[in-house]
């Protein structure tokens, strides 16, 4: 079978497209047919051997977080699928990833994909799905009235984060530029600042209860967005090599978000998609053999804003 790997650390040149073994599940795992993975941001870091502390991987490796495919073979003691399910997941960070034409993944993170849109479109939702959920929910405990400012709007957390936040009856304001702006708002935002034209914290002229960070703004940028918080809020921050600013004398939490998988809030997101009430947005799909060249666009910051599908 094919599948992408690199053998050493390095630049997107490092990964190769290759035959590989399939594998076969152990115990509580499942082997699924891949129809996609994605693109994320730490699939360069970890390629780059920027996460070797955090995410250690083992070499060769396969990147490729996200998955959407059938169950194709069970392992010993793998509850709650069967073969020929149609799933999607968030794999390990740590262990081989869905640039692949058959994964083996743990039936635990594994939960029914979405009926209302193409099996392959459903890669894009884990991920960055469950980021956004724990980030307002989880971290944030946002609730129906309350003011949220999203920073970094435009990208595929962010897209999914607007869509939550409004859903969930907050008022939602968010910053973008001038490429996201309308898709933004029509997401769900209530009011949009374009960050390349405006200063954000002039703009958000009464206190919000809780700021999300999705954008890899210098320090001061951030610690500016303290300043909006009304006593007793939060802020959230993705962008984790960059603390997260607080304000102690005010009671203004600042919370650093590492994401983890969760079948139970990925099934929640999914029916929400089935609902209607938040939706898949695909960037860009790519085939698997182009995934090198796909990573070699990010280097050069030419990736459209959103979500890119990686297609098997």
């Amino acid at each position: 079978m094919k599948a992408v790997r690199f053998h050493e650390f390095g630049g997107p040149d490092v990964l190769r497209y290759e035959d590989v073994d399939q594998p076969v599940p152990g115990a509580g795992q499942v082997r699924l047919r891949v129809a996609a993975t994605t693109f994320n941001g730490v699939d360069a870091n970890i390629r780059g051997g920027n996460m070797r502390g955090p995410i250690p991987v083992e070499l060769p490796h396969t990147p490729g977080i996200d998955v959407a495919g059938t169950v194709d073979a069970l392992g010993p003691g793998a509850d709650g699928v069967a073969v020929g399910d149609r799933v999607i997941g968030f794999l390990p960070m740590t262990g081989a990833g869905a640039a692949v034409e058959y994964v083996v993944a743990p039936a635990e993170a594994l939960t029914a994909a979405p009926a209302t849109v193409p099996l392959a479109d459903a890669a894009a939702l884990p991920l960055v799905g469950l980021t956004a959920w724990q980030a307002l929910f989880d971290h944030a405990k946002l609730t129906a009235g309350q003011r949220v400012l999203i920073n970094g709007a435009g990208g595929a957390v962010g897209d999914y984060a607007v869509q939550l936040a409004h859903h969930a009856g907050a008022h939602v304001i968010a910053t973008a530029g001038p490429r996201s702006g309308a898709r933004v708002r029509a997401a769900g935002a209530d009011q949009v600042i374009d960050h390349t034209a405006a200063d954000v914290t002039a703009e958000v002229t009464e206190p919000v209860d809780v700021v999300l960070n999705l954008a890899p703004v210098d320090p001061a940028r951030l610690g500016a967005l303290v300043t909006l918080i009304r006593d007793g809020g939060t802020l959230v921050n993705t962008t984790v090599w960059m603390p997260a600013p607080a304000d102690d004398a005010r009671g203004v939490t600042g919370i650093n978000l590492f994401v983890r998988s969760d079948r139970d809030q990925l099934a929640g997101l999914v029916s929400d998609v089935d609902a209607g009430r938040l939706r898949i947005g695909i960037a860009e799909r790519v085939p698997l053999a182009d995934l090198a060249a796909l990573h070699a666009r990010a280097a050069a910051g030419t990736l459209p804003a959103g979500k890119v599908t990686v297609t098997v």
